[in-house]
């Protein structure tokens, strides 16, 4: 090997380690850790003990808001320091649901200084909910929270009121196929999957089953019964006869439900996929004398199912946390419009049955 002259040894290493150091790739900067959303008041709905879909675990991050533009009218508004106006559109505010999202509005009022009005078409209907919001959009919002009563109608009104500068957000039903903001309610193919395992482990994984649901097109029941569906799929002893699509009026939906029952008369469950059909098939099951032969789990809070709950004819029910999806639809936006970071919000599940359907029916 040559030998180098004249240059110290020292200097040599030196000169190595200055190279070396020049070409080792920049440090990267640590990814920032998103901004946390604020919680709301309401109380957080527990988790229950029940196996669920990899889809249950998810990770909240804030909304992606890349593209929509506040109005300038709003914005100034908002500058000012004047009070937001938020309407909160159900999709029928004629259903026994209904009231308890309302609620949750009237905290967030309450907590929040805001003003919020829940409104809503009488039944289910997309036409009449789209010509509502179109008017109050014209006599001027600073944002919109909507439970769509289609999702293919309300995705492009949804759309258009984005592209006018109107903040959107959705609760209780997402509607996916708009830009919408964020959406808080509960993962409904998470809730169905739930539901079922519920009712398939109560019968101890065999059995005859009839789903029940309002309206079997709407996105809300599709997603439920996929969810339903797959999780009785893993239940080789599980046999799902027929799903009943009950319509909405309390006569109709018990009628339905009696003649599915006597048309497949082995069927030992009942999964009901929503609020109004849960007590439905409770009082067939009591009126027939059958609560030791059929179990029935469904969905929501309402007295009358809690009451079959503490008497023995519905097995259990799988709350969604309604209050709070009310609650957070209009938060989200208040924070919106002060400038804060939003999350899609999931209410959770909590299987309500004997152990604890005190708490909701207040004895």
């Amino acid at each position: 090997m040559k030998r180098l002259s004249g240059l110290p040894i020292l200097i040599v290493i030196l000169m190595a380690a200055l190279f070396l150091a020049a070409c080792a790739p920049a440090a990267q900067p640590a990814t920032p850790t998103p901004p946390a959303v604020e919680e709301a008041t309401a109380q957080p709905v527990e988790t229950p003990q029940v196996e669920k879909t990899p889809q249950a675990e998810k990770t909240e991050e804030p909304a992606t808001t890349e593209g929509f533009t506040l109005a300038p009218a709003i914005a100034e508004r908002m500058a000012a320091g004047k009070t937001p106006i938020i309407y909160v559109s159900y999709h029928d505010v004629s259903n026994e649901f209904a009231p308890f999202l309302k609620a949750g509005v009237e905290k967030a009022v309450a907590d929040l200084g805001v003003s919020a009005e829940f409104v809503g078409p009488v039944g289910a209907d997309a036409e009449a909910q789209i010509a509502e919001l179109e008017s109050l959009v014209e006599s001027g919002v600073d944002g919109l929270a909507i439970s769509s009563a289609s999702t293919d109608a309300l995705a492009p009104a949804i759309n258009r009121f984005l592209a006018e500068g109107i903040p959107v957000v959705t609760y209780n039903t997402d509607n996916p196929d708009s830009n919408r903001l964020a959406f808080a309610g509960q993962d409904l193919v998470t809730s169905g999957y739930a539901a079922a395992q519920v009712l398939a482990d109560l019968l101890g994984g065999e059995g005859d089953i009839i789903i029940t649901t309002l309206d079997a097109a709407a996105q809300w029941s599709i997603d439920r019964e996929t969810g339903a569906r797959n999780a009785f799929d893993e239940y080789p002893g599980i046999n799902v006869l027929e799903t009943i699509n009950t319509g909405t009026e309390p006569q109709e939906i018990y009628a339905n439900i009696e003649n599915a029952m006597l048309a497949n008369p082995t069927v030992t469950g009942i999964l009901s996929l929503e609020c109004c059909s849960t007590p439905a098939a409770g009082e067939y099951v009591k009126r027939n004398d059958l609560q030791d032969k059929v179990t029935v789990v469904g969905f929501d809070e309402l007295p009358t199912t809690l009451e079959l709950i503490r008497d023995g004819y519905i097995a259990g029910s799988v709350s969604q946390a309604p209050e709070r999806q009310g609650y957070e639809a209009v938060r989200m936006l208040v924070d919106f419009l002060n400038g804060k970071p939003i999350s899609d919000v999931d209410t959770g599940i909590e299987v309500i049955d004997l152990s604890n359907y005190q708490k909701y029916l207040g004895e």
